[in-house]
């Protein structure tokens, strides 16, 4: 029997004709995709209790300025995550602890040391305790994202997880130690990732060799295939003649994904 399918603007999956939410990231397919005159486009409002369903599990979305990840574990799947953005869990829930690689490097540019896990079946909820969006990125497989430090909120167990360095930022953001990224990386099978952005979240594709300049603090997430320049521009004459602007070049092809509210750490912050 023919079914028609309908196609999710914001991750590209395809779900039956009168499906309400996309299954895989929570988008309301009944929305317009929208892009702004120079190329924007919002993160999607995912409606208050959207279901988003991966390998076995399913992600439960629940409020709307402080949204929480309510996730309903499979007994075969397994979430990480920094572990205070952990707001409750089931008692038989278990929770154990990642191993990840760079210990001493992470402790030095304020990044968590220590990632957690926690194995189904069971429930378990997670907040960034901060006003926000949530935004759902499932990774396909041979997906390679970058993302800002302390921006993810948890993501699923068969996604890698490692970390970059961009360098150039020194004294701009973390205290002299430049600016640390976070990269999750799908191999054969997919993945469900979700972050945190401060204020609304916004994403644009770049085509191949178009850049743009972001002001650092706005920086949110990046395919890998886009690069990520460090260029200082000078404002104005006269008395702030040396003063000199930090900007991040982006240059395609690849998408980007900026918060609007700009969130600036100190060396050190948790």
């Amino acid at each position: 029997m023919d079914v028609t399918m309908v196609k999710c603007s914001w991750c590209g999956a395809q779900s039956p004709l009168g499906t309400t939410n996309c299954p895989s990231c929570g988008a309301p397919l009944d929305a317009r995709h929208i892009v702004s005159d120079s190329g924007w486009s919002a993160a999607p409002r995912i409606r208050n209790f959207t279901k988003i369903h991966f390998g076995g599990s399913v992600c439960q979305v629940e409020g709307h300025t402080v949204p929480v990840a309510d996730i309903s574990l499979g007994p075969q799947d397994s979430v990480f995550f920094e572990p205070h953005v952990m707001l409750w869990k089931d008692p038989a829930l278990h929770i154990g602890n990642k191993p990840i690689a760079g210990g001493i490097k992470r402790v030095l540019a304020g990044m968590p040391f220590a990632i957690s896990s926690a194995a189904g079946p069971g429930h378990i909820a997670f907040s960034r305790d901060a006003s926000g969006e949530l935004v759902v990125l499932p990774l396909h497989p041979g997906m390679e994202l970058d993302v800002r430090e302390h921006a993810f909120v948890l993501a699923s167990h068969v996604i890698e997880y490692s970390f970059v360095r961009i360098k150039g930022l020194a004294n701009l953001i973390f205290g002299g130690e430049g600016m640390f990224m976070d990269r999750f990386v799908t191999t054969s099978a997919p993945g469900m990732l979700i972050l945190h952005g401060y204020g609304n979240v916004f994403q644009r594709m770049l085509k191949p060799g178009e850049s743009i300049l972001l002001e650092p603090g706005g920086f949110l997430y990046k395919d890998s295939s886009v690069q990520m320049d460090i260029e200082f521009a000078k404002v104005g004459g006269g008395i702030l003649a040396s003063h000199r602007m930090a900007l991040a070049r982006m240059t395609g092809p690849g998408r980007v994904g900026i918060q609007s509210m700009y969130h600036h750490m100190n060396a050190g912050e948790k």
